[in-house]
């Protein structure tokens, strides 16, 4: 009976955080799906990143060739690109003549901005063209929905595809540069109800956190399926991926987030992140980027805290790992302060994993860089163990502020000798006779495929650490990153 009642109640807790994880790696808000700026980014695809994209998905648009908005024959991706980054509101212009150059519309009008990917999400949102090798005419002359109400009926006015997404475009525009001319508006609620929703017909009650979120809503006035498919195709096509140690931060937002084993972490204070990281690595991400990772345990406290449990044990944290004090003897022989001393919760504490126990012969508790006196090589010293340092680069880098102790070679064979000492999760390593960066993750190097992919995923310059081909050769090496694994596009 124990045993059956014991296995049903570890089925249960394994459903609930089954579904627990599912609830937060969807992390769809209804109140914010875009970010403004994002829906504004024109320079986030060229026009052969558009061509190349149509080609990868496989799409009809690839090939595809018609009239544009004012009846020049193109192509798809022209016009998706004409569209979003070339494009002029003219309806505020006077002494506008009815064939208008670009110099005369530059002159008097307004030019839009809006991200190449926000209409081709749009396209496979209302139509399916994206992912779509065989579509219909009708599928094609209302391509972005555009005049198509809800009430039924389609205006031919804008029938064609190159009408679609110009008109498409502009009304986007339209919105984020006038939004009190529309129904939905920033920080006011609104009840959506979902008639045309398979996932969800309640109800949903939302306010737009910004104008993008709102312009979706004044396009589209439901949350299910319509403004939810955007969201999920603009994860599936947009949301870039991040190697472990990738420090992330929503541009506009204060937090800052730790990506490691597929799960984003979050500081709860600036001393966490400043006693472990160099904000000077942090990469501002879009929203959506960010989104996509499920929510993992926090990062609370600074580095090399002293934490109570509930229970009374008291940890010293280094690095990611809990190393806990047999004795208050051996705590007071450390010269720790009692005074330090921070409560935590079990949810805090189970974040860190057990390193070894601390006892009152335990030296270097939180490491030490010892120097041979006799032969001068530097060992980093750890829970009863010592690393090699292969390179000098070590020294002025990731121990730039460590104090070098000189000691006997007597007290150094006292440790066991480990692998050598390597760079943290998240570091750029460059060795001098190459022009292709590494990033480590997972304890891999890998390689940097292209400058682009660089710029892709907000690396600077200025953090690559220039290595000698010895370092390099420590780690095993991973797959390198290209553009579709930045995108993990499907």
């Amino acid at each position: 009976m124990i045993y059956r009642y014991l296995l049903s109640m570890f089925f249960c807790f394994a459903i609930t955080l089954f579904f627990a994880y599912q609830a937060r790696a969807d992390s769809f808000d209804p109140n914010n799906i875009i970010s403004d700026s994002e829906i504004i980014d024109n320079s986030a695809m060229d026009l052969a990143d558009i061509q190349k994209f149509l080609e990868t998905k496989g799409s009809f648009l690839a090939g595809y060739s018609c009239l544009d908005a004012y009846g020049v024959i193109r192509r798809a991706s022209e016009i998706i690109y004409n569209a979003a980054v070339k494009n002029y509101n003219c309806d505020q212009a006077q002494n506008l003549g009815a064939n208008p150059t670009d110099q005369e519309k530059s002159l008097k009008c307004r030019k839009i901005s809006i991200n190449p990917k926000f209409l081709l999400v749009l396209l496979q949102k209302e139509q399916s063209l994206i992912e779509e090798s065989s579509p219909s005419q009708k599928n094609l002359d209302w391509a972005t929905g555009y005049g198509c109400p809800d009430s039924g009926g389609c205006n031919p006015r804008w029938q064609g595809f190159g009408k679609q997404v110009n008109s498409a475009a502009l009304q986007f525009a339209d919105y984020l540069d006038r939004p009190t001319f529309y129904t939905y508006k920033t920080g006011q609620t609104y009840v959506f109800t979902n008639p045309y929703g398979t996932i969800n017909q309640n109800p949903v009650t939302v306010t737009p956190a910004n104008q993008a979120t709102a312009a979706l809503y004044n396009y589209t006035p439901h949350v299910y399926n319509g403004n939810y498919n955007f969201y999920k195709i603009w994860r599936r096509y947009f949301t870039r991926v991040y190697p472990d140690g990738s420090l992330l931060q929503v541009d506009g937002e204060p937090g800052v987030w730790l990506i490691q084993a597929g799960v984003k972490r979050p500081f709860v204070s600036r001393g966490a992140l400043l006693s472990r990281f160099d904000p000077k690595k942090i990469i501002k991400v879009n929203k959506s980027d960010l989104d996509s990772y499920p929510i993992g345990a926090r990062i609370k406290f600074p580095q090399y805290s002293l934490i109570r449990s509930p229970r009374g044990t008291i940890f010293l944290l280094v690095d990611d790992k809990k190393r806990g004090l047999d004795t208050m003897a051996s705590f007071r022989k450390m010269g720790f302060n009692p005074e330090e001393v921070m409560n935590a919760s079990w949810e805090d504490i189970n974040a860190y994993a057990d390193g070894a126990t601390l006892t009152a012969t335990s030296t270097y508790p939180t490491g030490a860089l010892l120097q041979d006196a006799k032969t001068g090589g530097v060992y980093y010293v750890f829970a009863g163990a010592k690393a090699p340092l292969v390179d000098r680069i070590f020294l002025q880098t990731k121990f730039k502020n460590k104090k070098i102790i000189k000691v006997k070679s007597a007290e150094l064979e006292q440790y066991q000798t480990v692998g050598p000492v390597l760079f943290n999760d998240g570091e750029l390593l460059k060795p001098p006779d190459s022009p292709y960066a590494y990033v480590i993750s997972g304890g891999k190097k890998l390689l940097i495929a292209s400058d682009k992919v660089f710029q892709n995923l907000g690396y600077k310059m200025e953090n690559i650490i220039i290595v000698p081909s010895k370092v390099l050769y420590l780690y095993d090496a991973g797959a390198p990153i290209t553009e579709a694994v930045i995108f993990d596009n499907k």
